[in-house]
């Protein structure tokens, strides 16, 4: 092998030779002694990994992403000298390794570079150096789980001669010492920063924030570094982080409550670092069930050994839910998604230990809290977690042969003797709990091949019995966990070791090991404080419970003052006794509690605190800045400045000004007691000298920092004609393309008064100026325009006299020309009710202490003695002008203090404001409306009501009534009054008399609103008053002296179409009597009326024409009579049939079919049908009329119309609409078609047995149903037939037909007169005899009964058979005969109908269908 001395360099190989041992050959040159054993121990960590992945198949299934065990080394070299860059990389499956240079992918193909890899280690050599190679060099690792980076930067100096030499030369290159390297300064800057972020379990958040950087050199990019709570974040799969050039991102992808925290981003460079922090809140998701608690937290794996883990967690907090009553912790092998529940019942503590696993295997665990309610969702789940022996590596050992080779193995793999292992030594517990304790020990020197293993025995504390423990199961490494131990209990232990050829002896037996005892959750957290922090946050400390016994955290809840709506601030247990609450609402009133954690549960909640307002903790102010200098007479100089950006939430009360000499470092104060206006004139200088100031501002929470000093201010007395520099430049109403500024006047005026200003603009960071007056102004105030929306401007001002143009102001600061978003202007009105001209402003913002300054051509308004009124409520702001006068036009601003940007104004022009003053005067000075002019109302009594009404009338309304200009009294008996809600103002008359005709007259004035309204009775309109007015004394005499009706007459049409008279009557005693007439004839009634109720009703039955005239009421009694009449004729006849159309076309059933022997008739169910009704029948858009073709009728229960004797064209579409002065009912039916066609055939068919009906054979008359008969008589049977064609007759005797023969003679004479003669009657002549008259059209069969008795007896009772006739039907099919002397069949007319008019015989009467006997 050879070795390369040259400046430290060594080179080296390896040879692996078998799989159970590796040699390695290295040099014995004293040089690399020294780094033997580094590399030895090396080696032997390189076998434990190839052992495991020989020995534990499972180890793949693990998620490894790629970590870096030793990262790059930056370096600085000479040039012409080689370099190597090494770094150390883990992961599974083995990581992919790229190398990059400034950004940029490495060029390899250069062959500059030499880039090689074993196993994990991966270098980088430049073999001759040049200053090229000065630059950032990136290793980058990935694999399928994710990525990982390390940097280092090579520094190439040129060889100078007096460096050739180098003393450190003889040190290995690893030793070198480089230089030192001064690193640059980088200053970052924050632009965008990531604020609190709300969200709950199964949601995502984004943290992000961009940066400058001063310098930004591409080869010198910070570090970005993430932290939660102090623990730092690397990509994961639950953390995503994302860093470019002046931009960073961390991503939560899916949010459990393990991810709360504090998060904070570590800007790191080399000469410092910047960062910024923001609390993320996440709250527990919806549970599975209704009233679940939240799911556990932070799940940790501890003492993972070959066959067991123990698992512990964190309670969540419960503060909406009921308690928690334990919890399930679940596992689940790598590779698979098999969840399996690793306790049968809930366990109470937040530690478990999980055994049962299986060696080499890999396993998840996650824990579910439950309570009465239900059990919650899963935890978030651990990192795997191999079941594998920790105490792998301590059973290697190293062994050096002839001095350069060295053999790495296990203890169990060197031959040795078959002899029992020794004793273990060095036992002691390394963890305690309630029920089991972990036990470690040093394992004894052992060189054999044959497997030792372990066991274990425990024995009560000075009991000396001792008990095996593992029985079952070998322990194969040097810890072991005992579980199943009691609670407070001492316990001592002791531990051997054993072969296959024995057992050694027992250890030194353990001290005592008492277990731990439950003690309960801890006692609840001491007194709660809150302080201010920020505008939506709150500083919480306590103190700590008194007993924490295992203490984890804190969860802390809050509330709203009063509402007991208790919500938790944090979700993640909180281990420190303060805590930011944020996300706060600004200005709501807080209280806020404290619970303790531990491992069984939750505490008792603390006492609340005392209720806090949130708003931002009071600070110093920050510095003034931009110190100017305003005049200067030789010994004084006015300087001026510009308040602190930033008050600390106080208003800033005094300043101090301080003074130095230019060149010195002695600060002065120049004036004692403290200035409190930002114009200070500094006494007592020297004339000539140069000055320097500062200010320093203070508020209530003190005294802030010290302005920038001024520049160097000479003291030379001012002696330029022309103007010194305006002050105290401001903007308000800034707008896309326009601002407005305002400044002060100049101190100094220069040779003559100040004539005017000019304003100038620039757009920030150019010189370019412009003017934006031509003209100046001689006010100081000047609306800037055309201006770039968007863009940031400066603005300065100069003030101009006789002499020209003065000195410009200081630059303002920048304004970006951009209105406040939701920004509103000043609104000008004239208030409808007052008067009053109002202007009213809403602000979009406001803060705590904002106020509304309003002012008049930009000078603050403090004149109030005119009727100058200011209101605000809330966000909004009025100015009122009580008396406007005509000198009140002008510019009127508003804006809003602690708030920028927030302003506006409104011009009031002169011919603007004399519109409005006209419009005032007409609302101060109104005519009051009226409602309703004067009008009278006749009361009972006679008396006259006199009444209006106007629109609105307030409660100081004043009125007078005059009749012919002479005032009316209201004294008694008359009376006068007004009722405000309606505005009704009336006067009551008690006598109305001859000597009132003539014009009455009411006056109203109300506030300076005046009314009048006027009414005339005279002539026609007088008299029809006066004579309704004696009327009523007269009815008011009646009714208070005898019975009489109190409600008269009425028609009243029911829902269901009835019709009923009406009455109520009063004044009634037991002989009190009441009649019904019509037409002065008496009505019984079927119900007498209830005078008992004093209600009286007359159904009118079948209402139309008919039952029209006049009804009248009366009811008397020894007293008197009175009387009611109703003329049911006319409009009140009309009004009661278009009631009742309205209800019956409302309940008009479909139209429907029903054919009878002359026509196809269409009926229309409804409640009730008179002639009366607007009812019409359409077919098509053709109205048609009562005719011979259509009969239009009904019934009181159905409206209906027939088409006589249909044919083809009757086919159509049929509606009746059923009409009323409001709406209309229509129904349709299509008569076509298929519908037609039935119907036809329906009417032909009963036409046909109309026809047939008419003209069969028939029994006239004349025949008996029983004939008694004494023997040897002779019985003549005889009666008149008809038909067409002439009928047959035919006899039966007990159902067999008679044979004429000498006894029975059978005759028919002229076609209608059939007889039937039995000659010389015998007993045997009783029977059943039937008549059958039949011809085509059929007929009927009559049956006499003959019963025959002999002389002497008693006559006997014959009874006639149950159906003495039958009706034989036609033969099928019925021929109508066509002759046109044969006339059409005409039915029998149907009962008259009180529907429609009188028609002629026989037509539109319906036909009833013939009954028939069989």
């Amino acid at each position: 092998m050879s070795v390369w001395n040259k400046r430290g360099n060594y080179n080296h190989e390896y040879h692996h030779k078998q799989s159970n041992y590796v040699v390695k050959e290295y040099s014995s040159s004293v040089a690399m002694e020294e780094r033997y054993e580094h590399k030895k121990q090396a080696r032997i960590q390189e076998v434990v990994r190839t052992k495991m992945d020989c020995k534990y198949v499972r180890e793949e299934h693990m998620i490894r992403g790629p970590h870096f065990l030793v990262r790059l080394r930056s370096h600085t070299v000479y040039e012409n000298t080689p370099v190597q860059l090494f770094c150390t990389v883990e992961g599974f499956p083995m990581p992919i390794v790229k190398w990059y240079k400034d950004g940029l992918t490495l060029d390899l193909s250069s062959g500059r570079y030499l880039v090689e890899t074993k196993g994990g280690i991966h270098s980088l050599e430049i073999t001759r150096c040049c200053t090229d190679d000065t630059a950032q060099y990136t290793a980058v690792a990935c694999n399928l789980h994710g990525q990982t980076s390390t940097q280092a930067s090579i520094i190439v100096k040129r060889f100078k001669e007096d460096e050739e030499t180098c003393p450190y030369a003889w040190l290995p290159y690893t030793a070198s010492m480089l230089p030192k390297i001064h690193y640059t300064k980088i200053h970052i800057t924050f632009t965008e920063k990531f604020g609190p972020v709300f969200s709950a379990e199964g949601g995502s958040a984004t943290l992000s924030a961009t940066m400058t950087l001063n310098p930004n050199l591409a080869n010198l990019q910070p570090e970005a570094q993430w932290y939660r709570d102090e623990t730092r974040l690397a990509d994961s799969k639950w953390v995503k982080i994302e860093t470019g050039r002046g931009h960073t991102a961390l991503t939560l992808p899916n949010l459990f409550k393990d991810d709360e925290g504090l998060y904070t981003l570590r800007m790191v460079t080399k000469g410092g670092t910047a960062e910024h922090s923001a609390f993320v809140s996440v709250a527990d998701g919806p549970p599975p069930v209704p009233g679940a608690p939240g799911a556990p937290m932070d799940i940790k794996i501890h003492d993972a050994n070959r066959d067991y883990v123990i698992v512990s967690w964190k309670p969540p907090n419960t503060t909406t839910e009921g308690p928690i009553l334990g919890y399930f912790v679940d596992k689940c092998e790598v590779g698979t998604e098999n969840w399996t529940q690793c306790n049968d019942h809930p366990i109470k503590i937040c530690k478990y230990p999980v055994s049962g696993l299986f060696e080499g295997h890999s396993y998840y665990f996650r824990v579910r809290a439950v309570n009465s309610q239900g059990i919650s969702k899963a935890s978030r789940m651990c990192d795997p977690i191999a079941a594998l022996d920790p105490t792998e590596f301590e059973r290697l050992h190293a062994k050096k042969l002839g001095g350069k080779l060295d053999v790495v193995s296990y203890h169990d793999e060197v031959e040795a003797d078959g002899k029992p292992p020794s004793a273990p030594s060095g036992i002691y517990a390394s963890e305690t709990d309630r029920t089991y304790v972990v036990l470690s020990w040093k394992a004894p020197k052992y060189s054999s091949k044959a497997p030792m293993w372990y066991f274990m025995e425990k024995s009560m504390a000075d009991s000396n019995a001792w008990q095996r423990i593992n029985t079952q199961v070998p322990i194969r490494s040097p810890r072991y966990a005992v579980f199943d131990l009691a609670e407070g209990k001492q316990y001592q232990f002791r531990v051997l070791s054993a072969n296959i050829y024995g057992i050694s002896e027992p250890s030194e037996p353990t001290g005592r090991i008492e277990t731990q005892e439950l003690k309960g959750v801890p006692s609840a957290p001491g007194q709660v404080i809150s302080t201010r922090e920020t505008d939506t946050s709150v500083l919480i400390q306590w103190a700590p419970p008194k007993e924490p016994n295992n203490l984890i955290g804190y969860y802390i809840d809050q509330c709203v003052k009063g509402s007991k709506d208790w919500t938790s601030a944090n979700h993640k247990p909180h281990k420190n006794c303060k805590f930011v609450v944020s996300g706060l609402t600004k200005g709501e009133t807080y209280v806020f509690r404290v619970q303790a954690i531990n491992e069984l549960g939750l505490s008792d909640e603390s006492q609340e605190s005392a209720p806090l307002t949130v708003k931002a903790a009071l600070t110093a102010p920050s510095a003034p800045y931009d110190v100017a200098l305003l005049n200067c007479d030789g010994k004084s100089m006015v300087l001026n400045w510009k308040k602190p950006l930033d008050c600390g939430g106080s208003k800033v009360k005094e300043y101090y000004v301080d003074k130095r000499r230019s060149g010195t470092d002695m600060w002065r104060e120049v004036h004692i007691p403290a200035v409190t206006q930002r114009l200070y004139k500094a006494e007592g200088l020297t004339d000539g000298a140069v000055y320097q100031f500062q200010v320093f501002a203070a508020n209530l929470a003190g005294l802030g920092a010290a302005s920038q000093h001024s520049a160097d201010f000479s003291c030379e007395a001012w002696t330029m004609p022309e103007p010194g520099p305006a002050y105290d430049l401001s903007f308000c109403e800034v707008r896309g393309s326009s601002l407005v500024v305002e400044w002060q006047k100049p101190v100094y005026s220069g040779s003559g008064p100040i004539t005017g200003y000019r304003v100038e603009y620039a757009k920030k960071g150019t010189s370019d100026w412009v003017t934006a007056n031509e003209k100046s102004v001689n006010h100081r105030f000047l609306k800037v325009t055309g201006l770039e929306e968007g863009s940031r401007y400066v603005v300065r001002v100069r003030g101009v006299n006789e002499a020209g143009v003065g000195m410009a102001s200081m630059t303002s600061d920048p304004v970006t020309a951009k209105a406040v978003e939701g920004s509103q202007e000043v609104s000008c009105v004239v208030d409808e009710k007052s008067g009053d001209i109002v202007m009213s402003f809403e602000s979009c913002q406001m803060n705590e202490g904002s106020q509304f300054a309003w002012k008049k051509d930009y000078k603050e308004i403090t004149d109030f003695s005119k009727g100058v009124v200011i209101k605000t409520e809330g966000s909004s702001s009025k100015l009122i002008f009580k008396n406007a006068t005509k000198e009140d036009f002008g510019t009127y601003s508003v804006s809003v203090t602690n708030i920028e940007g927030i302003s506006s104004s409104y011009t009031i022009s002169a011919e603007e404001l004399a519109k409005m003053l006209a419009l005032s005067y007409d609302i101060r000075h109104p005519v009051i409306p009226l409602k309703s002019e004067l009008a009278y109302k006749i009361l009972e009594r006679g008396r006259m009501r006199f009444w209006l009404q106007a629109e609105e009338i307030s409660s100081n309304v004043t009125y007078k009534f005059f009749a012919n200009n002479k005032e009316l009294s209201g004294a008694d008996p008359n009376k006068m009054g007004h009722d405000v809600s309606t505005g009704v103002i009336e006067f009551t008359m008690d006598h109305f008399t001859e000597e009132n005709e003539g014009t009455f007259t009411c006056q109203i004035t109300d506030g300076g609103g005046k009314g009048q309204s006027s009414l005339v009775l005279i002539g026609d309109a007088f008299k029809a008053a006066l004579a309704e007015a004696e009327y009523q004394r007269r009815e008011y005499i009646r009714v208070k002296e005898g019975p009489h009706f109190s409600e008269f007459l009425t028609l009243q049409v029911g829902d269901d179409c009835s019709v009923n008279l009406v009455c109520k009557v009063a004044n009634l005693k037991k002989e009190s009597q009441f009649h019904w007439y019509r037409e002065d004839t008496e009505i019984i009634p079927d119900v007498k009326p209830d005078l008992g109720s004093g209600l009286c009703k007359l159904p009118i039955k079948l209402f139309s024409l008919k039952t029209a005239g006049v009804y009248k009421a009366t009811i008397s009694d020894d007293r008197g009579k009175d009387m009611s009449q109703i003329d049911i004729s006319g409009k009140v006849f009309d009004d009661a049939i278009n009631k009742i159309s309205q209800l019956a076309g409302a309940s008009a059933a479909e139209v429907v079919i029903h054919c009878t022997a002359t026509g196809i008739q269409l009926q229309c169910h409804l409640k009730y049908y008179t002639s009366e009704m607007n009812i019409t029948w359409v077919n098509g858009e053709t109205k048609l009329s009562h005719s011979d073709k259509h009969v239009i009728g009904g019934t009181p229960a159905m409206a209906t119309m027939e088409v006589i004797e249909p044919e083809g064209r009757d086919k159509g579409k049929y509606s009746i609409v059923i009409a009323n002065p409001e709406t209309s009912h229509k129904r349709t039916l299509d008569l076509s078609g298929d519908v037609f066609e039935k119907a036809f055939a329906e009417f032909q068919r009963l036409k046909a047995e109309a026809y047939a009906e008419k003209n069969r054979g028939k029994v006239v008359g004349g025949l008996p149903d029983v004939v008694t008969i004494m023997e040897k008589k002779t019985l003549s049977l005889t009666c008149t037939v008809c038909g067409d064609p002439k009928p047959q007759v035919s006899w039966l005797k007990n159902g067999t037909e008679v044979e004429p023969d000498d006894q029975y003679v059978v005759s028919l004479d002229q076609g209608k007169f059939a007889s039937l003669t039995i000659k010389g009657v015998s007993m045997e002549s009783s029977g059943r005899y039937t008549m059958i008259v039949q011809n085509k059209y059929g007929g009927e069969s009559v049956d006499i009964v003959v019963s025959v008795y002999r002389h002497g007896e008693k006559i006997p009772e014959a009874k006639p058979t149950l159906t003495p006739k039958t009706i034989i039907p036609p033969k099928l099919p019925i021929e109508i005969p066509q002759s046109k002397s044969q006339p059409a069949p005409s039915p029998a007319p149907a009962a008259p109908s009180p529907a429609p008019p009188k028609p002629a015989l026989g037509k539109g009467a319906k036909s009833p269908t013939p009954t028939r006997r069989k």
